[in-house]
């Protein structure tokens, strides 16, 4: 294992892998992606009475809820609201699309050791010890319901150890952010809701892969506990469970604009290698691939850029975004996504902007 640790540690810095990011970097957190873990065919952990699907459901929503009432200058997103499947890159996508500053996705455990209770909550990082592992295994596992995973994640085996070693090494940069509000989450469930800590951890998540954006994945608790299952199950329970996870993200948020007073950024957009009638003959309208971006201004003439037309970079929350393509509509980005995936930037997703301000694609779909 540590062989492969050098050896994969030597690759990221020969070959410059490159990292998609979105760091939350900005003076203000304006938009939370929540995620319901599993959902439709994959039901999650299963306990006597409860699955971890609808549990995670329902803590989910009530989490959202109270962010919506409490903190209104906060947009939040649910990677999904109903009992259905969502493929785990999707749930990434959702969140990089809408340019989240942060990604919490809710979970349930078990064990084959009845006894085993109490909530963790992990951030994207190298597993410490094989407990750690288990977990992420566990919730990796739901890739089997998805059809043609193999290629989704790079050939990614979910049982096979080693395959964690490649892909864990791409999140650090957001580490210090993710274990802040893990930390809090698991001291307002200790000392607000009166559940035992099982501590804060770091593996490797497949849902917290994609995320270009800090993010932490909560256990709940154990469904395999038959107190802990009822407490999950009731009312009571996922109201303060909801609460908790609503007051460490609340807490995690001030903190966070406390120490980044309010600045007016302003979205910079630069046009690259597109002649001057061209770019004047842009449409409003505006479909781009986005397909890197880092905390540090690169050339357009970067040798990684080549053969990538009508490159661009916008600024946003202190990072370069850098993009490809002009389309009017977003069928053309879509299938130009796949010529740039195919070129090595494999997490490159459509963005839309209009008269050169980046928006959602939903602004952009409701666009006449």
């Amino acid at each position: 294992m540590k062989r492969l640790l050098r050896i994969a540690i030597v690759l990221l810095l020969t070959f410059g892998i490159f990292i998609h990011l979105n760091a939350q970097r900005g003076s203000r957190i304006t938009t939370v992606v929540i995620d319901a873990g599993h959902g439709g065919k994959d039901p999650g952990a299963v306990g006597k009475h409860a699955k971890e699907k609808n549990i995670a459901l329902a803590v989910a929503l009530k989490t959202g809820k109270y962010i919506e009432e409490y903190l209104p200058d906060v947009k939040v997103i649910y990677t999904r609201s109903t009992d259905r499947f969502v493929e785990l890159y999707k749930r990434a996508q959702i969140a990089n699309e809408a340019n989240a500053d942060f990604f919490i996705s809710i979970h349930c455990n078990a064990n084959k050791n009845s006894s085993a209770y109490g909530s963790e909550t992990y951030a994207m990082g190298l597993h410490k010890n094989n407990a750690n592992l288990n977990v992420a295994m566990k919730e990796n596992a739901a890739i089997t319901f998805e059809e043609d995973a193999g290629s989704a994640y790079e050939g990614f085996d979910a049982n096979s150890p080693e395959s964690y070693i490649r892909f864990t090494l791409f999140q650090n940069i957001f580490l210090d952010q993710s274990l802040d509000l893990a930390n809090k989450i698991q001291h307002q469930f200790k000392d607000r809701v009166g559940r035992k800590s099982r501590g804060v951890h770091q593996a490797g998540f497949l849902v917290l892969w994609r995320t270009a954006m800090p993010g932490v994945l909560i256990e709940l608790g154990f469904l395999s506990n038959p107190t802990e299952e009822k407490f999950l199950l009731s009312e009571k329970g996922q109201v303060f469970m909801a609460s908790a996870i609503y007051r460490a993200f609340k807490a995690y948020k001030l903190e966070y604009e406390k120490e980044n007073k309010p600045v007016v950024v302003k979205q910079i957009v630069k046009e690259g290698n597109l002649p001057a009638e061209i770019i004047e003959s842009i449409a409003d309208l505006d479909y781009r691939i986005q397909f890197y971006t880092s905390p540090m201004q690169l050339v357009l003439s970067d040798p990684r850029f080549k053969n990538l037309p009508g490159l661009t970079y916008y600024l946003h929350n202190g990072l370069y975004k850098y993009t490809t393509g002009h389309f009017s509509s977003a069928d053309q980005a879509v299938k130009y996504q796949s010529v740039v995936r195919e070129k090595g930037f494999t997490d490159a997703f459509v963005v839309a902007f209009m008269k050169g301000e980046r928006i959602t694609m939903k602004q952009a779909r409701e666009v006449k």
